[in-house]
C-alpha cells in the first residue's frame, strides 16, 4: 500500500505542473544570504551598541552575557599568558553572504579578562 501512496503522490506532483513557492535557506550564522539585508544590518547595529557596554577587566562570562556567541573565537597561549579573541560582526565589507574576521570587531581577553577591543587591541595581543 505504501508504494501505491508514494506513486500517487509523485504522479500528483508531476501532473500539477510547475510549482512556485519560497525556499528558505538554512545555514550557519556566518551565511547572511539566507536572511534579508535587514537581518545582518540589525545584528551589526546591535553588536555595535552592545560593545559600548563592554569594559576593561570584564570576565569572559560577562562579555558573553552582553555580546552573545561570537562569530569567531580564538584561544592561544603566549609565554605565560592565555590570550582569547572573540570576533563579533560589526561592519560589512563585502556582499558575498559570508562573515569574515575583517567584518568583525575583536574583543581581546588576557588570562580571562578583557584587555581591549578593536583592531589596535588585536594587533597588540598578537605581538605580545
Amino acid at each position: 500500500m505504501n508504494k501505491k501512496v508514494t506513486l500517487a503522490a509523485i504522479l500528483a506532483v508531476t501532473l500539477a505542473g510547475p510549482l512556485s513557492g519560497c525556499v528558505i535557506a538554512v545555514g550557519d550564522k556566518g551565511d547572511w544570504d539566507s536572511g534579508s539585508s535587514a537581518d545582518w544590518e540589525q545584528v551589526q547595529d546591535q553588536n555595535r551598541r552592545k560593545l559600548e557596554q563592554v569594559a576593561l577587566g570584564m570576565s569572559l562570562n560577562e562579555v558573553r552575557g552582553i555580546m552573545g556567541t561570537a562569530e569567531f573565537n580564538e584561544l592561544y597561549q603566549q609565554d605565560d599568558k592565555q590570550i582569547q579573541v572573540l570576533f563579533y560582526r560589526t561592519h560589512r565589507t563585502r556582499s558575498d553572504g559570508k562573515t569574515t574576521k575583517e567584518e568583525c570587531t575583536p574583543i581581546v581577553l588576557t588570562d580571562g579578562q578583557v584587555t581591549g577591543w578593536g583592531d589596535t587591541a588585536f594587533q597588540n595581543a598578537v605581538r605580545l
